[in-house]
């Protein structure tokens, strides 16, 4: 083994004991809310930041709905939507 992959190996096992939080948040800097956004943001009723939430949330079904019909080609629509719920049903974060 060369010495390139030894480091790397180590490195590896090194990260592999880190105590790494349940939900890591990397975002890039051109995802990062800016001074504008907090402001629009600030400035919106309380009823339309629901509404742009629950969007947020039912666009987030949609696009599980359609992942799982990519992976499950063979389940119905039925077996889908129940696999959609649970996961929601489920979620943390």
């Amino acid at each position: 083994m060369r010495s390139d992959e030894v480091a790397g190996t180590a490195r590896i096992k090194e990260l592999a004991w880190l105590d790494f939080p349940a939900h890591i948040s990397a975002m890039l800097a051109d995802e990062q809310t800016s001074a504008e956004q907090f402001a629009i943001y600030r400035r919106m009723t309380p009823e339309r930041r629901l509404a742009l939430a629950e969007g947020l949330y039912w666009t987030a079904r949609t696009m599980k709905s359609a992942w799982l019909r990519a992976q499950h080609a063979d389940w119905s629509a039925e077996q889908v939507a129940r696999e959609v719920t649970r996961i929601f049903s489920n979620a943390r974060t």
